[in-house]
């Protein structure tokens, strides 16, 4: 008989796995609270632009969507920095012309689902919401809009219902659960910064852009209309702090200091800002991710800070390789999952520890002459020695290498780089011998 999995959240990851686990012959059902986002007139949920990089464009390619998530996608192929006095500089990602990929979270969520709608094993429900979980008889009960239930039985439970997932609260209550969830002292705002007169972008359409501002920053995204998707970060007990800012006067004069380039792109800011709500940051860590037959992926296993890009493409990582521990390990489940988890869950603690790194290095130094010194020095060692040195964001970023590997490397980098500039050991960089020797005596 064919075996049936279900899948706890129809959002990103839980939408790519059901088109992995359906191209394997499962039978699958997925239970998402919220309704279908295909429909014209659904509301919620984030809309907060991703950026699409090397792991998350592996995971659409299995299933054959990454060149249509590509063709809805803008190419940033590098970091531009504002100053309060209108100064821009420009760092880039990579090395020739890398890039990574602005993407609506909500088209390509809409994309998922279009393509697993036709797939005839994978069944979708929408408007139902997780109520309870029964681990060790893979049975889950969900709440329809009505307030009626129904109680799924499956072979296997996959919760891909995010940083608050109702799998995940079921779990918890098993003994020895660790669990832990950091807020972030620091909120979100959304706000936009709309085209010009003719439609066109008001600033350079393939550059992610930053306003760096010390405690606070606000980043831009573009989107394929012509208009940027922002996102102001800031400390909810600053001075002022997010929620402190309430008058348009107050609203006004804050963007007026500190991001006078931008606010005049920015008709709706009063009403952005006064309408939008303030989102949270948190970092949510667990294990084990696996109960008998139930198994947490994503979010629900392993929320993140936004400040690496790296929360879809970690998720769709997730999925890439469950499906390859299905292909090696074959249908036993207890062992396919816990094989998933031990290779993933190291890997997800790196990225976690690697984004609330690289908030730090948004907010505070990526403006600053010696931060930008130091990535020059790092870009010549990287195109001079591309076998020796890799920059810890091109093996993030770029690679599919492991994100643990990623952060033993990128500390290994940062010694390299401070004896470098401390030194002024800068004319010595075309000796291959000396750089030889500086990586071995720093490892």
């Amino acid at each position: 008989m064919t075996e049936k999995v279900t899948l706890v959240g129809g959002g990103l990851a839980g939408s790519l796995m059901s088109i992995y686990l359906a191209k394997r012959g499962y039978e699958v059902y997925i239970y998402e609270r919220r309704g279908d986002m295909r429909s014209g007139n659904y509301i919620g949920g984030r809309s907060i632009n991703l950026a699409l990089s090397t792991r998350g464009l592996r995971g659409l390619a299995k299933v054959g969507l990454d060149q249509d998530v590509l063709d809805i996608s803008i190419p940033m192929t590098g970091r531009m920095m504002h100053s309060v006095d209108g100064t821009l500089k420009y760092q880039p990602y990579g090395k020739d012309g890398q890039a990574i990929y602005s993407v609506s979270r909500g088209q390509l969520n809409i994309k998922l689902l279009q393509l697993a709608d036709q797939y005839p094993n994978i069944h979708m429900f929408f408007n139902h919401k997780c109520v309870a979980s029964n681990l060790e008889a893979c049975e889950t009960t969900f709440m329809n809009e009505h307030g009626e239930t129904l109680i799924d039985k499956a072979d296997v439970v996959l919760g891909t219902d995010g940083a608050f997932s109702a799998l995940r609260d079921s779990m918890q209550r098993a003994p020895r659960f660790n669990f832990s969830q950091t807020y972030e002292n620091y909120g979100y705002k959304e706000l936009e910064i709309v085209p010009n007169a003719q439609g066109d972008f008001q600033l350079d359409k393939n550059c992610l852009h930053i306003w760096p501002r010390q405690s606070f920053m606000m980043i831009a995204l573009p989107n394929p209309g012509g208009n940027f998707t922002c996102t102001l970060f800031m400390p909810f007990d600053g001075n002022p702090g997010i929620d402190q800012l309430t008058t348009a006067e107050d609203i006004t004069a804050f963007f007026q200091l500190y991001f006078p380039d931008a606010m005049a792109m920015m008709p709706g800011l009063v009403d952005d800002y006064q309408q939008n709500p303030t989102g949270m940051l948190t970092t949510m860590r667990c294990y084990p991710w696996v109960k008998g037959n139930n198994a947490l992926m994503g979010d629900s296993a392993h929320a993140i800070v936004p400040f690496y890009g790296q929360g879809m493409n970690c998720s769709f990582e997730d999925c890439v390789v469950l499906d390859e521990c299905i292909e090696e390990l074959g249908g036993e489940w207890g062992i396919v999952l816990d094989a998933y988890q031990k290779l993933r869950k190291p890997n997800a603690d790196a990225i976690a520890n690697l984004a609330l790194q690289n908030f730090v290095e948004m907010r505070d130094l990526v403006g600053s002459d010696a931060f930008l010194y130091k990535k020059k020095i790092e870009h010549t060692l990287s195109e001079k020695y591309p076998d020796l040195f890799v920059s810890q964001y091109e093996r993030v970023t770029f690679s599919t290498r492991d994100y643990a590997e990623a952060l033993a490397f990128g500390e290994l980098n940062d010694r390299v780089l401070e004896a470098i500039i401390q030194n002024k050991w800068e004319e010595k960089l075309d000796d291959r011998g000396f750089v030889e020797t500086l990586f071995l005596d720093h490892k």
